[in-house]
């Protein structure tokens, strides 16, 4: 198998997308599971979930320069 030497801006921004898609994921667990066990810290769960909108906008972002918006 033979990797390419170069990839496509398009192709970077795919395997990106799919790694802060992975980690909001992640990160949703990581809340939920702190909320279900009754110790969590509330300063740390705020600061979890900002990260996690913060990972959303960023989602976004990317999500919007693959697929752009086609006005008819």
């Amino acid at each position: 198998m033979s990797i390419p030497a170069e990839m496509s801006q398009e192709d970077v921004l795919q395997v990106r997308l799919g790694l802060l898609q992975r980690e909001h994921r992640d990160m949703d667990a990581a809340i939920l599971a702190l909320e279900q066990s009754g110790r969590a810290d509330q300063l740390t769960l705020r600061r979890l979930k900002k990260q996690k909108l913060c990972l959303k906008d960023q989602i976004a972002v990317i999500s919007d320069r693959l697929i752009p918006d086609i006005i008819a």
